[in-house]
């Protein structure tokens, strides 16, 4: 429906000018698409954007107190990772953690890469960004997953510039709640700047932020985001892995002043995708040699949403309780929603799944999820990682969204994946509806929606420090199951307001 009279006309003609200033500004910096994508054998140019979304108005608003979760919550992943690694470290070595937990986290990756994340000088790395997927709920904020290759950063980064320099209406509910951007305007560029700079530390050259093929749709933030950086005094270039040149002890790529040596890799690639990375192999070298530091590290154990069914596992909670201390453990159980993994070993006839029930009876074998009513699989079915399926929305089936002969043909899909493929049965939780208005540029009116929120917030890592530089949100329709960028989403930075967040 279009806009109410709610704002004088001025104010409405100040928000049109507004949202189409911002469009008109991403589309410039490369970030969004003027028009869908065509679907002619013409490819489109691999650095331009192809993803288009709704310009909402203003930034999505948070209550003081869910500002208050969020601060919080980068320490607590944090620690989290910390102890995910030491889980994983002595499960893989035998000695005080059972083998079960690290064959797990292993399933499906090849024997070189498992023996390469385990070397010991990568023993204590851990993800220089840290962004959960948070789902705002009536009973309050779930995690549904963790990301440490995150999408995101340069156009969190450039929209949170755009809507700090191009103010509200001063007629506006936000305005008048006196909203600041979270992270403010550079919030975004300064984290991840000042992450690069403590994770290359002594290294000397430049930042390399290697985009593979299989994520060449993010290449054009990434470029967006490397130009701001070098700007801001870090020299930093946004390549393809077939850029990059070895010699004498040294990566380099070539720019048009000549070989630069390279000090950092941020890796924009998934460790699935690892065959079809063009000198893979010398990074690698190169990063066990020291020549060079890389972040993410290459340790795909990290990376398993397999890891939030080991927090609930009921014979590791002792582990969990100490390693993150009573209140960290309580907290993030609560918020990371019960997940099992799909493993087709078969259970003891006295033995039942940890804490998985299906109309008030214990579950004893997975076969009996296929006799769920539709009510009673508020479940989700999705790839635990390494796989090409594992990212975005593709690979995940909602359980209470499917016929019954779908839902049992993905639980028969997934436990026959598990030797190459772990998945992982997840608790579904509903978010609730935000009521966001957006512009529409065919039209140039305002419209408004109904719809559910995915919040992203980007933590970066600098030492033991965490930093919380920006919220990215993410609003789909109602009706859909799935919450993930579409054209039909609305996609705003999030601010924090002094009074009560409009709804």
């Amino acid at each position: 429906m279009s806009r109410t009279d709610s704002l004088s006309d001025l104010a409405t003609s100040d928000l049109l000018y507004r949202c189409s200033s911002i469009r008109d500004a991403l589309i410039e910096a490369g970030l969004f698409a003027p028009q869908p994508v065509s679907s002619s054998p013409t490819a489109p140019d691999e650095d331009s954007a192809s993803a288009s979304w709704r310009i909402g108005l203003e930034p999505l608003p948070l209550t003081r107190e869910q500002i208050v979760f969020f601060e919080a919550l980068g320490p607590q992943l944090l620690s989290f990772y910390k102890a995910l690694n030491r889980l994983y470290t002595e499960s893989a070595k035998g000695t005080t953690q059972p083998g079960w937990i690290a064959d797990w986290l292993d399933q499906g990756k090849p024997e070189g890469l498992i023996r390469y994340s385990r070397m010991k000088r990568f023993r204590d790395e851990l993800p220089g960004v840290i962004r959960p997927d948070v789902i705002p709920t009536q009973d309050g904020m779930v995690i549904t997953e963790l990301d440490s290759v995150p999408g995101g950063i340069g156009l969190t980064a450039c929209m949170s510039r755009l809507y700090e320099s191009q103010p509200a209406s001063s007629e506006s509910d936000n305005a008048k709640a006196g909203a600041q951007l979270v992270g403010g305007p550079d919030g975004m560029l300064n984290g991840f700047a000042g992450m690069l700079r403590s994770y290359r530390g002594e290294q000397e050259g430049v930042v390399a932020i290697v985009v593979s093929d299989e994520a060449k749709d993010y290449r054009p933030e990434m470029g967006w985001l490397a130009k701001e950086l070098t700007a801001g005094g870090l020299e930093t270039y946004c390549i393809q892995p077939r850029d990059i040149r070895f010699t004498e002890g040294k990566l380099f790529l070539v720019t048009e002043g000549g070989d630069r040596p390279i000090g950092l890799i941020y890796r924009f690639y998934e460790l699935f995708d690892l065959p079809n990375i063009p000198k893979n192999e010398l990074i690698q070298y190169a990063a066990k040699k020291s020549w060079v530091s890389i972040t993410p590290p290459y340790k795909p154990a990290l990376e398993e949403k397999a890891a939030f069914g080991l927090l609930h596992h009921p014979t590791l909670v002792p582990f969990w309780r100490r390693e993150l201390g009573e209140e960290v453990y309580l907290h993030l159980s609560t918020v990371m929603p019960r997940t099992w993994v799909l493993d087709p070993a078969p259970v003891p006839p006295t033995a039942v799944i940890p804490g998985l029930s299906v109309g008030g009876r214990a579950v004893t074998n997975w076969s009996d999820l296929a006799e769920a009513t539709q009510k009673e699989r508020h479940l989700v079915i999705k790839p635990s990682g390494f796989s090409e399926l594992a990212w975005g929305s593709r690979g995940v089936s909602v359980g209470h969204d499917l016929p019954q002969s779908e839902w049992t043909a993905a639980i028969d899909s997934a436990l026959r994946s598990f030797p190459h493929t772990a998945y992982v049965l997840q608790e579904f939780h509903k978010g609730r509806q935000y009521h966001l208005e957006y512009f529409d540029p065919v039209t140039a009116e305002i419209h408004a929606m109904a719809g559910r929120a995915r919040l992203s917030p980007y933590y970066f890592v600098t030492g033991e420090k965490v930093d919380l530089a920006g919220i990215l949100a993410t609003v789909c329709p109602a009706d859909k199951k799935v919450i993930h960028g579409m054209k039909d989403a609305i996609m705003v930075p999030c601010a924090a307001v002094q009074g009560k967040a409009t709804e």
